[in-house]
């Protein structure tokens, strides 16, 4: 059982930067390159690529106004990320049991030749 993962999804979750933006956009509501280059350690030229990558993997959305585009985070495809996230969690837990078992029956069968 594997799950379908969204490699450009996880790619653009996986930047530090990217995080801290959507978390900032959560947290604040919409904002713009200029308002969130405020509370980012990069260039509001470095915020407009992120945003760029965020937009184009649909976990942004962007409205035009004035001459910036406001950003917003796109709930639905946040939550696609969210249950993608729980899914593999949930196999490499299952994997993991399992080499569990794996160990425990290895090392039983030892204490019983020993």
């Amino acid at each position: 059982m594997t799950t379908a993962v969204d490699d450009d999804l996880w790619s653009a979750i996986g930047d530090p930067t990217r995080r801290r933006m959507l978390d900032l956009l959560l947290s604040g509501g919409p904002g713009t390159a200029t308002t969130l280059s405020r509370h980012l350690p990069v260039t509001r030229q470095a915020i407009a690529k992120h945003l760029t990558v965020l937009d184009r993997v649909g976990l942004i959305r962007a409205a035009p106004t004035g001459r910036e585009k406001r950003y917003q985070v796109d709930d639905t495809q946040l939550e696609r990320a969210v249950t993608q996230l729980a899914a593999v969690g949930a196999e490499w837990d299952a994997r993991l049991r399992r080499i569990k078992r794996i160990a425990e029956t290895i090392q039983t069968e030892r204490n019983n030749n020993a």
